[in-house]
C-alpha cells in the first residue's frame, strides 16, 4: 500500500510538473488578449455566429502552441472579452488538438499521413462540434463576470465612485486605467489580471483534474491500452481514457506512437490524440462553469463523435488505398528542460495560493 501511494504522489507531481510551465504560459495569454485587443475586435472577429465565427475561431487557434490546460484561461478569457459561446468551443477544440509544433512532431515519430490527417481532423471536429454548439440556448452570461471582478478590485473605489457613475462599461475602463497606473502600464495590468482573478477562477478545478489525471496513471497498468487492438471497441475505449486525461498534443505523440508499436490500430491512436489533447477533468468542469451544462454535454458528444468517424475513416482509408503510418520512437525526448518545469510549478504554486503571493509578491495584492 505504501508502494502504492508512493507511485501515487510521484505520478500526480510529474502531471503538475508537466502542466504548470504550459498553464502560466495560457494565463499569460489571456491577461495579454484582454488588455491589448479591445473588446470591440473581439466581438467582431469571433462574436459572430455561424460558420463564419467559428470557422475563424478554428483557423485562429490551429496553429498557436498551448497544450490542454493552457488553453482554458485563454479560451475563457476570449469568451469574456465578447467570443460567442461556439467560437470559443472551436478555439478551445483547435488549439489543444494540434500546433505547429505537435505536427512537427507527429511527423517526426509517424511521417507524413499522420501528420496531414491530424490537423485536418482537429479543424474538422473544432468547426463541427462548435456549429452544433450554436443551436445551443445559453444558460450563463458571463461576458459581465470579469467586468464586476475589476468593478469590486478595492484600488478602484475611490476612483470608480468620482468619475465613473453607473454603466458597467464606464466602471470597467475607470478602473483598469487606475489598476494599470499602479501596475506600470498594459504589460502589469496583464500579468496582474493573469496571475490573479483568472488563476483564482480555474485553480480549484486545474487541481482536482491534476490530481484525477495522477490517479489514472497509478490505476492503469502499462499494457492495458495496447490489448484492445483495432475496431470500433479500441477506439471506444481509447474514447473513455482520453476524455478524462490530461495530455497535451505534443507529450501525447510520443505516447500514440508508442500505442502503434504495440499493436493499437491507427484509426483508434488517432482518437487518442483528439480526444486526449482536447478534454480533461479540468477543462470540462470549467467548461461548465463558464458556458453552462448543455454546452459542455455538446462540447462532449461532439468530440467523440467526429473523433470516432475519423478513426474509422483513417482504417478505410489505410485497407483501400494502403496508406502508410510510420513510427519512430527515437525521436522522442524531453520537449521542456527540467529546470524550466521545476521554476514554473513552484511560481504557479506560488501564485495559486493568495495568502503567498500577495506575501513574497507585493505586486499581486489587491
Amino acid at each position: 500500500m505504501g508502494e502504492l501511494f508512493q507511485q501515487l504522489g510521484q505520478n500526480i507531481w510529474a502531471v503538475y510538473l508537466d502542466t504548470a510551465i504550459w498553464l502560466l504560459v495560457g494565463l499569460m495569454a489571456a491577461g495579454l488578449v484582454k488588455v491589448y485587443i479591445p473588446e470591440d475586435a473581439m466581438k467582431k472577429w469571433l462574436g459572430g455566429s455561424g460558420f463564419s465565427a467559428v470557422g475563424r475561431a478554428a483557423l485562429f487557434g490551429a496553429p498557436v502552441p498551448l497544450c490542454s490546460c493552457s488553453v482554458l484561461p485563454a479560451a475563457i478569457g476570449l469568451h469574456r472579452a465578447g467570443a460567442s459561446k461556439e467560437a470559443t468551443v472551436s478555439f478551445l477544440i483547435s488549439t489543444p488538438e494540434t500546433s505547429i509544433d505537435s505536427v512537427a512532431v507527429t511527423y517526426a515519430l509517424m511521417g507524413p499521413v499522420m501528420a496531414v490527417y491530424r490537423p485536418v481532423c482537429a479543424l474538422f471536429s473544432a468547426i463541427v462540434t462548435g456549429m452544433m454548439v450554436a443551436f445551443v440556448n445559453d444558460e450563463t452570461d458571463s461576458s459581465s463576470r470579469g467586468v464586476i471582478d475589476i468593478v469590486q478590485n478595492d484600488d478602484c473605489e475611490p476612483e470608480v465612485a468620482s468619475c465613473c457613475a453607473s454603466a458597467k462599461k464606464q466602471v470597467s475602463s475607470c478602473c483598469e486605467s487606475v489598476i494599470e497606473k499602479k501596475t506600470g502600464g498594459k504589460p502589469g495590468l496583464a500579468v496582474r489580471y493573469a496571475g490573479t482573478d483568472l488563476l483564482d477562477d480555474i485553480s480549484r478545478w486545474m487541481a482536482f483534474g491534476i490530481v484525477f489525471a495522477g490517479i489514472m496513471m497509478t490505476v492503469i497498468p502499462d499494457g492495458w491500452l495496447a490489448q484492445w487492438g483495432s475496431g470500433l471497441t479500441a477506439m471506444l475505449v481509447m474514447l473513455l481514457v482520453g476524455i478524462p486525461m490530461y495530455i497535451c498534443a505534443v507529450a501525447s505523440t510520443p505516447v500514440a506512437a508508442g500505442l502503434l508499436v504495440a499493436g493499437v490500430s491507427p484509426g483508434a491512436v488517432l482518437v487518442f490524440l483528439l480526444v486526449g489533447p482536447a478534454t480533461n477533468i479540468a477543462g470540462i468542469m470549467l467548461v461548465k462553469k463558464e458556458l453552462g451544462s448543455r454546452v459542455t454535454l455538446i462540447y462532449l458528444l461532439g468530440i467523440s463523435m467526429v473523433s470516432l468517424f475519423m478513426g474509422l475513416l483513417l482504417e478505410w482509408g489505410i485497407s483501400n488505398y494502403n496508406l502508410q503510418i510510420d513510427t519512430d520512437l527515437q525521436h522522442q525526448h524531453n520537449f521542456v528542460p527540467y529546470e524550466l518545469s521545476l521554476a514554473g510549478a513552484i511560481l504557479l504554486l506560488v501564485l495559486a495560493v493568495p495568502r503567498i503571493r500577495n506575501k513574497l509578491i507585493p505586486f499581486f495584492a489587491k
